[in-house]
């Protein structure tokens, strides 16, 4: 999970995506520690639950976007079809996909 602090970059990336939320924040919000690779399982399902749920009421496109990335590097994001109506969202999340998984790959080697 090394590459997780690129979302980072991310939200406060180009002006349609910043978003005044800090991945670590994040990380502390919904789990509730920064280092979420101590926690056990219950607590991170505990803060998955919190992540979705918090997903499905948010409303301003920039957060929901962070919130859907966090979700993405935990591998428990929405379909982009299910999680995005603006076609801009969609591709910066496909954006971010390819992001994140070069990088992951990159680690690999």
């Amino acid at each position: 999970m090394d590459c997780l602090p690129s979302i980072d970059a991310w939200v406060r990336g180009p002006a349609p995506l910043r978003t005044g939320m800090d991945f670590d924040q994040l990380l502390i919000r919904f789990f509730g520690t920064e280092d979420i690779g101590d926690l056990s399982p219950d607590q991170l399902s505990a803060g998955i639950d919190r992540l979705r749920v918090q997903f499905g009421l948010e409303r301003d496109s920039g957060r929901r976007f962070a919130l859907w990335c966090l979700a993405y590097m935990l591998g428990v994001a929405p379909d982009l079809d299910d999680a995005f109506e603006d076609e801009a969202d969609k591709e910066a999340a496909r954006d971010f996909m390819d992001t994140i998984d070069r990088e992951m790959d990159e680690d690999e080697e």
